[in-house]
């Protein structure tokens, strides 16, 4: 393990919950160009993509939980995913049913 990575039993500590407009989803589809298919909790299926930001920083596989942002103009069919929830993570969201997917 590197020295900066944490294991996973560690990064349960404090988990990011969903604020305003953010909703949790489940990925379903690599599209590819830094785009993917993710079911969301409110039953909509979105095309979310990674931000520049984060796009070397942040890779995610399908079956990841991550956290998305809807966009302004396109709030039903568009997002921006802002985080990735770790295995333990995901677990203790199911847990106390935060997640309906």
């Amino acid at each position: 393990m590197a020295k900066n990575q944490q294991s996973e039993s560690e990064q349960i500590g404090r988990i990011r919950l969903p604020k305003g407009i953010e909703v949790i989803g489940k990925v379903v589809q690599m599209m590819g160009y830094g785009k993917m298919t993710v079911k969301c909790t409110d039953g909509k299926v979105r095309l979310c993509r990674i931000p520049g930001r984060f796009r070397n920083r942040l890779w995610i596989r399908v079956n990841n939980i991550v956290l998305v942002k809807p966009w302004e103009l396109a709030e039903e069919e568009r997002g921006d995913i802002i985080y990735r929830y770790s295995r333990a993570q995901a677990q203790w969201l199911e847990k106390k049913k935060k997640i309906r997917l």
